[in-house]
Order: structure tokens, then sequence, then C-alpha cells
């Protein structure tokens, strides 16, 4: 993604972008180019962006204009006008803290209680106010604009007339996302009926927002983009008073608003310099990656990995090591310098000149390309005027069938969707365009979703009357409907769906008899354990009903695993050795379905293309598991089931109804099990040895986040800066390892599995515990040897897909904007350990979406007092839970 977005807090949340502004002389305009700021150590000071901009003070403000730390902090820090400090509109809500909410309440508990009833009462205001936790305004939104790697690259090399132009490419196409954001997101409340306080969505006059440019990543790659503070302050259209900014578009249009700022920065860069452009493969559940056709990829990753910075530093650790000992290292040797020259470049915060950081930048590009690096650039960028498209160049037909394939593309990985995920896709599917003007692609893109609508089933009801001339927008449509909030489905979603429903009404499956299940829930199993009473009240219910299609639910450490290890043995009994076979929507899920019930598993995309490339399919009286089934796509569900019940097979989809959802088209396993009023359930949750964590994690699993209290009450959560958290969860990783405890790092990002990884294996090898050897490189930059460990390090929430040492780097899909699982720590009996290791994507997901995170850490028992690290954004900063 291009664009990301963060909420920012009122009071100092602003500051971390005045930490690297270079020290200006004052006179500059700030409508210049980077370059202006080319020989000075820091970025170039903020620069005033929205046609909101002209309402502060008395029009004594311009797009361009410096900003300044004392404008920002009025703005951004007290919600006042930068020049005259007047309010806008209501001042920023100043919330009590913890503290001040109980000591108020104690303060008018009644004097006369006896010391019982009073600690009472004290003890439960505590409790209640520690749940609700503090809340901090949110003074506005950061919107990150990046360029392209393979446009990062080249404006780092080239010379100082080519960098201006991209950067004025750059600075050209996020003005033109601001103004669209302007007439097609922005919007504030109004009204004073509705619970919430307001019932009306209005537009505004426009948004007030700070431009902050950066150079570079931490790593000291070059990285151009841009942070747009938008202001939560806007000025409201309807009646000219200043309200705060509705939330909701601002999050909802991310997505689509990256792929439009891509589509357009190309746009631009294309007109300048007549590049082309294509679409790179970055695996499987990523999207196409663009880039400039003639910026190899080997540059691209030479400015996107860390890779030879730690080859430059081992051959100077290598050539000292000849100086002193007069021969070259062993392998054995060279193996733990490299480790120690990863552990020493790791960078810190810098502050340099554009420069400096250019100097070095074209040294190392010219390495890569084997010629000079600046005239490499120059002969990129001369090329003759493109073809360039009109609106009018598009043909109506070509737009229509565009708009029905968005609509399949969309359904296969949602069963719902909103015009903002029409808009994304159209961006995709038009991005190999290039476009004469802005407002060229935005007319294109907008007709593609308007035909995408048009091919879509449309689920939200149409208003009942019509709204007076005073309260419609300019297209029409009534404020007291949310812009864009339409819900749309499609037929071949509803008619699976359907066909889902109808096989689990169906009673025509193969089945087990009452006996034979009373003998397997009566005796122990091979370990001595008995079933639970509700173990065995699932077993008895799946086994006997006759149902093609059941389901299994429950929450993490409820006992599934063991329940389908009964059934199995049940069902075997009666239908033979082999009779049950296991399937699951990730090969690592898969694995652990296998080693558990000791079946034959695939994951299910796996399992359909042998299906269509060797005919694999099922027999009859088989029983086939699909494991984290809410996990599982409706279209895959709908293909699998339909084939066991063509073969006389029964299927069981084993699930949490509060997990998180399939990235694909989801929500099947919740359908099924709303359907029924009797689907076999397991409550008591066994996983945990401190009784509080069961009631907390159930509490969590309901989306009760006031809960949080309670992790707090047992110093479970701990909060700082994102880069500090990071390094303190690492810490708690190593520490947990050198204890003996089976331990798990969770990164939101592949860059930071990454990391963490190269991190950990780096210390790992260090202190002996990885032995040298042969290695090779991963997909991620990463090196793997033979023999290591596979509990996993660092991991995304993604499926793993490749081992490195005791570390598991995991190039899967990150949750970036609404639904990154979040887990409390969890203090595990031995005898689970292991398993939990294993099984933490499903132990991520099978918590509520209600949240986010960024770092988690799993610890197993036995347990020691600190626990389990994890942080989460928290309103324009990091928190850390331990």
């Amino acid at each position: 993604m291009t664009v990301s977005m963060r909420v920012m807090s009122a009071g100092d949340g602003y500051k971390y972008l005045l930490r690297t502004v270079a020290a200006a002389d004052g006179d500059r305009s700030f409508s210049t180019p980077l370059t202006r700021y080319y020989a000075e150590a820091g970025t170039p000071p903020g620069r005033w962006l929205g046609s909101g901009v002209a309402a502060l003070g008395s029009g004594q403000l311009a797009v361009g204009d410096r900003v300044s730390e004392a404008q920002l902090q009025l703005l951004m820090g007290m919600g006042r006008d930068p020049i005259t400090g007047d309010p806008l509109g209501l001042a920023f809500p100043a919330y009590k803290s913890v503290s001040e909410r109980i000591d108020a309440r104690i303060a008018d508990l009644d004097s006369t209680m006896s010391p019982g009833a009073m600690g009472d009462a004290v003890a439960q205001i505590q409790a209640e106010e520690t749940e609700r936790g503090t809340r901090r305004a949110v003074a506005g939104f950061d919107f990150t604009f990046s360029i392209p790697k393979s446009a990062s690259a080249l404006w780092a090399v080239a010379d100082a007339g080519t960098q201006a132009l991209i950067g004025e490419a750059h600075h050209t196409a996020v003005a033109e996302v601001v103004a669209f954001m302007e007439r097609e997101v922005a919007a504030t409340r109004t009204g004073a009926t509705a619970g919430d306080g307001a019932v009306a969505q209005v537009d505004v006059t426009g948004l007030v927002a700070t431009a902050f440019d950066h150079f570079d990543s931490r790593a000291g790659d070059p990285h151009l983009h841009t942070h747009v503070v938008i202001s939560n302050k806007v000025q409201t259209a309807l009646d000219g008073k200043w309200r705060s900014l509705d939330g909701r578009p601002m999050h909802a249009a991310v997505v689509a608003l990256s792929e439009l700022h891509e589509a357009v920065f190309a746009d631009h860069m294309t007109r300048t310099f007549g590049v082309e452009w294509e679409a790179r493969d970055r695996g499987r559940d990523r999207n196409p990656a663009w880039a400039i056709s003639r910026v190899p990829e080997e540059l691209v990753a030479e400015f996107s990995t860390r890779a030879r910075h730690i080859d430059t530093e081992t051959d100077r650790l290598i050539a000292d090591y000849v100086s002193k000992h007069g021969r070259r290292p062993p392998p054995a040797t060279i193996l733990k310098l490299r480790a120690q020259a990863t552990l020493s470049t790791r960078p810190d915060k810098e502050v340099r000149s554009l420069a400096d950081l250019t100097v070095e930048w074209r040294s190392r590009a010219t390495a890569v390309l084997g010629q000079d690096a600046t005239t490499w650039a120059r002969n990129l960028t001369g090329n003759n005027s493109p073809l360039l498209l009109r609106a009018d160049d598009v043909p109506l037909d070509a737009i229509e069938e565009l708009g029905t394939a968005v609509v399949e593309i969309v359904g296969e990985k949602r069963s719902t969707w909103r015009r903002w995920n029409l808009m994304a896709e159209a961006s995709r599917q038009t991005m190999h365009w290039r476009f004469a003007s802005m407002q060229d692609r935005e007319a294109i893109v907008g007709m593609i979703a308007d035909a995408a609508e048009q091919a879509s089933l449309r689920l939200t009801p149409p208003d009942l009357a019509t709204s007076p001339a005073a309260f419609r927008r300019v297209d029409g449509t009534s404020v007291f409907r949310p812009k864009h909030s339409t819900v749309f489905s499609s037929e071949l979603l509803l008619a699976a769906e359907d066909r889902l429903l109808d096989r689990s009404r169906a009673l025509t499956a193969p089945a087990v008899s009452v006996r034979s299940v009373e003998k397997i829930t009566s005796r122990p199993d091979a370990e001595g354990r008995m079933l639970s009473e509700d173990q065995a009240d699932a077993l008895m219910k799946i086994a006997v009903s006759g149902r093609m299609l059941d389901v299994l639910v429950g929450p993490a450490g409820a006992g599934k695993t063991t329940a389908m290890n009964a059934l199995r043995r049940a069902w075997e009994a009666e239908h033979g050795r082999g009779s049950v076979v296991g399937l699951a929507p990730s090969a690592v899920a898969a694995q652990v379905l296998a080693d558990d019930l000791g079946i034959q598993t695939e994951n299910t995309a796996k399992w359909w293309q042998n299906h269509l490339v060797h005919r694999t399919s099922f027999d009859a009286c088989q029983l086939v598991i699909i494991d984290e089934a809410s996990l599982a796509g409706t279209l895959s569900l709908d293909r699998i089931t339909h084939l066991a019940e063509r073969a006389g097979a029964k299927v069981l989809l084993v699930g949490d109804f509060a997990q998180l959802q399939s990235v694909d088209a989801g929500g099947a396993f919740n359908l099924l099990v709303a359907d029924r009023d009797d689907a076999p359930e397991l409550v008591d949750v066994h996983r945990f040895t401190n009784a509080w964590e069961k009631t907390a994690s159930l509490a969590l699993r309901h989306g009760r986040t006031a809960v949080i209290g309670t992790y707090l009450d047992h110093d479970r959560i701990r909060g700082g800066e994102a880069d500090l958290m990071t390094d303190a969860a690492y810490s708690a990783w190593r520490a947990d390892r050198e204890s003996g405890l089976a331990s798990v790092l969770v990164a939101e990002t592949r860059d930071q599995a990454t990391a963490l990884n190269t991190r950990a294996r780096a210390d790992l090898i260090l202190d002996g515990t990885l032995m040298p050897g042969p290695e090779v490189e991963l997909a991620d930059g990463t090196m793997a040897g033979a023999g290591t460990r596979s509990s996993p390090a660092a991991t995304t929430a993604g499926c793993a897909t490749a081992r490195t040492g005791s570390a598991t780097a995991t190039p899967g899909p990150s949750r970036t904007s609404a639904t990154t699982a979040r887990s409390p720590s969890a203090e595990l009996d031995a005898a689970s350990a292991e398993r939990s290791c294993s099984r933490l994507r499903t132990w991520l997901s099978t918590l509520t979406s209600a949240t986010q995170s960024r770092l988690i850490a799993h610890r197993a028992s036995p347990p020691i007092p600190r626990t389990s690290w994890w942080s989460r954004p928290r309103r324009g900063r990091t928190s850390t839970s331990r």
C-alpha cells in the first residue's frame, strides 16, 4: 500500500513530526522543491495543505505556507485556530484519568457506611473504573503517502533537476488525492436527537492539513514519503460551524485512496518522463506491486533490505580476522561474524542531509547497476511523449465489462462490500492505463465502480421517503444516510450460502451408533483423559445426527482437539480405519490437525487443485473434518461440501463464531451456527492455569473491551514508543527461551517479522544455540540453515511458509486496516505448551476483531512473574502489554 493511516491524539501527539525537521532560516517559500533543503541535516519543515486552510485566521494562511511548531501546537494540540488562537468549535474533550474518576466517586460515598461496606464499595469502584480505562481525544489523522519503491530508487540516484521533478510529481499526486478526499470522504455529523448526538452526515468546506516530507527509511534506504496530518476540526458547509470529522469514512477509504494515489502518481511520472510501468509478482496472498519497468528488481532489493549493509560489515570483520590471524576464518567463524554484523548494523534513528544520503545511494546503486547511477537515471527518464488516455477514449462496453470483473474479484475476497471496496478494485484494474489528468482517471474509476454497483446485489434497503431538498447532498442522496454506506453482495454468494444451509439441514449422511459413541465417552483416551460433560455431549450430537454438514463450536482452549480425537476413534470403529480425513484453510493448520488426530490432511486450496488436476475426491461414509472453518471462504466450502454430498460423506466444520472471519468471502460458518438452536458447542475452557484468565479470555472473545482493565490489574500491559516496545518484546522472548519456556513473538508486518527473525537468529548463533553450517537465503532476505528448530520467534498473523533457525519467517497477509488479531497472555499447563505454539494462528484468530494489536508475544508454562507482551495502537502512540 502507498497510503496508510493512524489516528493522532490531542496534546503532544504531533511532536514526532518535528523531530527530524531541518533548522530553516525562515525566509524560504514552502512551495519550493525538496532540493532547497538538499544540504541541511534533516527534512523540510511542514507546509499547509487543503482548501480548509483559507478559513483559518483572517485569510492569512495559504496552501504551501510554512507550518511553525506554535501553529501545530494550537491546531493539533489544542484544537484552536493556528493564527488567532480562537477555539475551532468545541474544545477537545478532557477526559479524567482512572485515578481521578476513582477519587471523585469515593468522595461521593456515604460517610456513614460501615467499614466493611465502604471497603466493598471502594473495591467495586476501582474495578469498574479500571475496566473503563483512559480515553484521549482525537486531534487528527496521519495519512502517510509513499511512492513505489522503484520510483524511490530512481529519485534517490537521479540528478537534482530530476529529483525535483519526481518530488513535484509526488506532491501533486498527494494534493490531488487530498482534494479527492475533500469531495468524496470528508464529512461531519450534526443533529442533537440521536444517542450519540448526531443524526445527519453533512459536507464540509474543506480539510485543514499539514504535510511533512521524509526522505528515507529507518535503515537509511531511499523512501520518499509525506505525512499528511489532517486536523479533526472541519467547517460545516451547512451552517459554517466548526465540528469534528466523521472518522468512519476516513478509516473505510484508506485502501481505495492507496490504490488511487499509486495510479495518479504513476500517471504524473509517465506524463513527465515517459516511463512505463509493469506489475511484479510478490507471491501468494499479495497483490502485484507496480514498478517502473526499466528499474531492475535488483536495485529495488538493494534499497529494500539491510542485506547489503550486513554483507559489507561481514567483509570488514573477515578482513580484521585475516589481519590478526594471517588466514581466512573457517565457515563456522564466518557465520558467527555475520551474526555479529547483523547486530552491529541495526540502525538507530539518524538525521542526515539529503546530500549525504544521495551520495551514499548513488554509490550503492552504481555497484548494483554496473554503471554510473546518475547517468543511468538520466537515460531512463529521457523518453518520448507517451500516449495518454482521456475519459472519452474508454468505450462504455469496456467499462461495463470491467464493472462485472470487479464484482467477481471482490466477491472472491468478501461476502459483502461497499463503494470503497469497488473503488479500490476499479483502481487496480485500471492501473495499467495512463491517463492525461486526475479528472480523467477519477471519472473512469467512478464509472467502473458505478457499473460494479449495478452488477451487485444491493442489501441495504432504499430510503422509504424522500428527504427535503435542504437535507440532500449535491448528488441527491440524503444526509441521513452516510455516504457510500450501501452494502452489496452477489447472487453467486447468496446461492452458495443457500446450498450450504440446505446441506446443513439434510439428514442423509452416515452416522455412528449410540452404543459406539458411549464406548468412547465412557473410557479414558491413550493419555488417561476422560471427556468432560460438554465434550461428550457434543460428540454424541455430531456422531448420531446424520447431518450432511455439521458444526462444532468452541473457544480456544475448550478442548476441540480432544473432542475431535474421540470422534475420530468412534467413527473409525464404525466405518473402518482411514475413514476420517482432514482439511484446513492453511497448510500450517492442516499440519497441526494431522499431528493432533493422526489422519491424512491437506489445505483446502491444495485439495481443490488436486481435485481439478488429479480428480481427487471423497469416499462414501467418510468423515471430512474442516478445522478453523471460520477462516474458510464461502465458495470454497460450497465446492468441497458439494463433492462430499455427492460421494455420500459427512462434513464437520470446527471453529468459533467469535473468530476472525475468512480473508476470502467468508461468514458461512457463522451462518450455519446461527441457523441452528442445537449447535454442538464446547463451553468449558481448560487451557488456563489462572481462573481469572479463563473468564477474561471469554470476555475478549465476545468483544467486551472493558475487560482490558482486568489485564491492567494483573500487570499485563506496558506502554511506550513502538521501537521501545519492539525491543522490550524481543527481550522478553529471549528471556523466555533462556528460562526454558516455549515463547512466540508476533509482529504485524512482514518487515517487522523479518527484522525480528534476523535479530533472533544472529543472537542464537552467537550464544551457540544454533550451530553454524550451510545456509540458504529465503525470499524475505533472511538466512536458513539445516538442523535448526522450527518453533516461531517472529511471525505475522498469516501462514508460516519458511523457517529460519528457531525463527519462522512468515510472508502471510498483514491485517493493516481494522482487524489485526489481539490476544491477552496465557499461562498454559505444560501438556499444552507445544500445541499452543503450533496452533498460534488459530489461537490469535479465535479472539474478537473489535480491537487491534501490533506486537503479540505468547508464553507457555511454567508461569513466571513477567508474562507475555503485546502492543497496540492507542490514539497516537503504541502500547505494549506483558
